[in-house]
């Protein structure tokens, strides 16, 4: 389990990278970005930040490249709203769990309907004989 000071670093690390996109790239270029989470290694050293991007396939790779383009930008941002000794080498990937987690209760749905629905064994109307009558 990570320890009580890196947890605290991540979840500032996350705030800031939002704030920072969300004030330097309007949605009309980078798409609606939301920072699901941040990875940050045991010597601070690097960070791998977890994007979610609303919209088309092409408007998440086109949002992902202008982000990963300007990443020493961003970086210098955070730097000055985070102060560490070293500031982590960010990296961003698209974080596809949500997608990944609606298709799942998708299927399930599906299962569930596609199931006949059970008897219960409690209605007198379905009860079977018994064999001391």
């Amino acid at each position: 389990m990570p320890s009580l000071r890196l947890l605290r670093v991540r979840e500032l690390l996350k705030r800031a990278i939002g704030q920072v996109i969300h004030r330097e790239f309007p949605v009309s270029e980078a798409g609606l970005v939301s920072v699901n989470d941040v990875d940050v290694t045991g010597d601070l050293k690097s960070a791998t930040v977890y994007l979610s991007i609303l919209g088309t396939a092409d408007q998440q790779k086109r949002g992902l490249a202008l982000i990963a383009q300007h990443r020493g930008r961003i970086q210098g941002m955070v730097s000055r709203a985070v102060v560490l000794k070293y500031t982590p080498a960010l990296r961003f990937v698209i974080d596809d769990s949500v997608v990944r987690g609606n298709r799942v209760l998708q299927i399930i749905e599906e299962l569930e309907k596609s199931q006949p629905p059970e008897q219960d064994s409690t209605d007198p109307d379905n009860e079977e004989p018994s064999e001391n009558n």
